[in-house]
């Protein structure tokens, strides 16, 4: 009889480590690292698939979101994630290739977290794919980026339409190349009846410019007669920023990959209320398990709103 090597454990075996590390969930301490944490007793069961493979299987981080996101018990699933997705370049230096190959390394991610953001159950992603500030770029990136935006739009259409994602987006996308915005009205119009899951990109997007332009359809409003200037609220002028007029929800949760920790005019009075998560991983190596990381770290916090903690959970008769 062949003993199994501690490199491939056998079946028995993997299933006695699920019963003994079974318990009460437990809470993760950190981000993004995917701890195994969270366990129920699924774990010997699940572990049954891995047989096969070797241990570490068992602890890759594909693996250990989609073991967490089915073992933990449901907590609150923000509806909207806003991302700023940066490191591209940065990820791409540290290993010695070209900028453009980060982005292009970046743009891979995408698929892979709203695919991620489905499963989770998160019902649109807003990506800060190109800001207003970007043109500032040497020529030559700006153009590959340009590329590469056409090239995506190209290639996802059909996983858009198969999974019934509506795509959208924010920004002044009227100043884009005109082959870009031919791609962006082509699959806007394909997807535009899907209404469970939307993907949003910012496209030439800065929220200042954003307020701007807000303000000046405001005062046209104003002066024609639609809007009454002396019932000015938060309410009313919303609706004349350019997710008030697509029918964006405010963000709930708001990540920065690759370890800053700013907005950079990103979705401001949007975000007035939104949590807020930043990880060191680069955007190029974010995926499942460092998403579901952010929305467990999301789920544990206590939105307040201006109330007290007394107001938000009455006491109990």
């Amino acid at each position: 009889m062949q003993v199994p090597s501690a490199r491939h454990p056998s079946c028995r075996q993997l299933r006695q480590a699920g019963r003994a590390i079974a318990g009460p969930p437990r809470r993760a301490v950190s981000l993004p690292s995917p701890a195994l944490v969270g366990l129920s007793a699924t774990a010997s069961a699940a572990a049954k698939p891995l047989c096969e493979g070797s241990l570490s299987n068992l602890l890759s981080p594909t693996y250990i979101a989609r073991f967490r996101m089915s073992s933990r018990p449901p907590g609150k699933i923000p509806q909207h994630v806003a991302i700023i997705m940066d490191g591209n370049g940065r990820w791409a230096k540290s290993r010695g290739l070209p900028r453009l190959e980060g982005h292009r390394r970046g743009v891979e991610t995408v698929r892979t977290v709203v695919d991620a953001a489905r499963a989770i159950g998160i019902r649109y992603i807003t990506l800060y794919a190109f800001s207003i500030e970007n043109w500032k770029r040497p020529p030559e990136e700006v153009s590959g980026l340009m590329g590469l935006l056409d090239y995506f739009l190209k290639r996802e259409l059909d996983n858009l339409i198969k999974n019934r994602v509506r795509l959208l987006t924010i920004g002044r996308t009227s100043e884009l190349p005109p082959n870009v915005q031919r791609e962006l009205n082509r699959v806007i119009e394909a997807t535009k009846d899907f209404q469970e899951w939307t993907l949003v990109l910012a496209l030439n997007y800065g929220s200042r410019t954003e307020v701007a332009d807000a303000a000046r359809d405001y005062a046209v409003a104003v002066q024609s007669g639609r809007e009454n200037p002396t019932d000015s609220s938060w309410e009313n002028f919303s609706r004349y920023l350019y997710t008030g007029v697509a029918g964006i929800p405010e963000p709930d949760l708001l990540i920065r990959t690759s370890g800053e920790q700013r907005v950079s005019n990103f979705l401001l009075l949007q975000c007035a209320y939104a949590e807020m998560v930043f990880t060191p991983v680069a955007w190029p190596d974010f995926g499942q398990a460092d998403l579901q990381a952010a929305v467990d770290e999301y789920s544990r916090r206590e939105r307040r709103y201006g109330l007290t903690t007394e107001q938000l959970k009455p006491e109990r008769a």
